[in-house]
């Protein structure tokens, strides 16, 4: 029995001492995780050297990401991003909520101006553009609370598989951050670095951002207005089709149904199934608005289907249009939120209207 024990206490001892030595080893790593001076990290070196070429300021460089810092929470988030499938019905109810498309109403109407010139300008109705950013950041009150340099050299240096592509927006930030002469420390996103009102990535912000009022600045973080015509030049430089509808509801006929393994729904690349098409697999269009929806002969669509709360499947077809907002996020169901979102704000829009008159 005392052999046992000791042999017991010795087990004990040698995985204290293996916990030990595990824990000091993650604390080094650690360490060495969070410091991302040039110095120190060959990675931010070979950033500074490649920048500094564009025309960047090596001491500003140097002493900005000596600022950043790990953060394992950005790893973890992002991990987790793929989270569980959501179901229409499931995805729809943390989006289409009666507050959201109250103070949807209200923003329209604050930046009503600024809307009807972005839609004259680029297409883009006012109801879409006020979904986007309801859907992404309550109307700009929740742009995130991360630091969006430790985000990006975290994901750059640590992402085990995107490091490459976080490498590069973490590059276009802090070209961003100097053009504008703001202080990367300070500025605040998502975990995985989306800015600002519209929550653009950084070369998404070089890209699509437009001074929208005027003052010589593209600020997405500060200025609504500019957030306006951003988005909406966004949606123009992916192809919106001005005029045209979203979406329309459709019908599948029982012979549909029996073959419908064989339809791609919910695809989110370049529509690819003609109406012809669509209506040779038995779905049909119908509601209000068909008139308008079929008024294009050569219209492609994305056979839509969704599930809602009684596990019954409800069908669409998306234009054009529904795939661009699909660039906007590569989800069917976001860019279906988005746009039942801009139908509903829209129509409190009007009811409110009304009833001033």
């Amino acid at each position: 029995m005392k052999t046992a024990s000791k042999q017991r206490a010795k087990r004990f001892a040698l995985r204290a001492v293996v916990a030990g030595w595990m824990g000091l080893s993650m604390a080094t790593s650690l360490a060495e995780a969070q410091r991302f001076h040039p110095r120190d990290n060959a990675d931010t070196e070979a950033l500074v050297e490649e920048l500094v070429e564009q025309g960047l300021p090596a001491e500003w460089l140097t002493h900005t990401l000596d600022q950043a810092t790990f953060r394992q929470e950005v790893l973890d988030a992002m991990a987790g991003a793929a989270e569980r499938r959501l179901e229409w019905h499931e995805y729809r109810d943390i989006f289409l909520t009666e507050q959201r498309i109250d103070e949807g109403a209200a923003f329209l109407r604050q930046h009503h101006e600024t809307l009807e010139r972005a839609d004259a300008e680029y297409g883009v109705p006012a109801e879409i553009i006020t979904a986007i950013i309801g859907v992404e950041t309550y109307y700009g009150r929740y742009k995130g609370r991360h630091r969006v340099l430790d985000s990006l050299a975290t994901l750059a240096f640590h992402h085990p598989q995107r490091g490459a592509f976080f490498r590069g927006e973490l590059a276009a930030f802090l070209r961003i951050a100097h053009e504008q002469g703001v202080d990367p420390a300070e500025l605040t996103g998502s975990y995985a670095g989306a800015m600002g009102f519209p929550q653009f990535i950084p070369t998404s912000y070089q890209a699509y951002a437009v001074d929208f009022d005027g003052d010589g600045q593209r600020d997405l973080w500060n200025n609504p207005v500019d957030a306006i015509g951003s988005v909406a030049n966004y949606f123009a430089k992916h192809g919106w089709q001005a005029g045209e509808p979203i979406y329309q509801r459709a019908e599948i006929s029982p012979a549909g149904k029996k073959k419908q393994t064989a339809i791609t729904f919910n695809q989110t690349s370049t529509p690819t199934y003609t109406l012809a098409q669509a209506e040779n697999m038995g779905l049909y269009t119908v509601g209000e608005g068909v008139d308008v929806f079929l008024s294009r002969q050569d219209k492609h669509v994305v056979p839509l289907r969704l599930t809602l709360e009684d596990g019954s499947q409800a069908y669409y077809l998306g234009g054009f249009n529904f795939y661009v907002i699909t660039r906007y996020n590569h989800s069917h169901l976001y860019a279906m939120a988005v746009a039942t979102l801009a139908d509903a704000i829209a129509n409190a829009y009007k009811t409110q209207q009304e009833g001033k008159q």
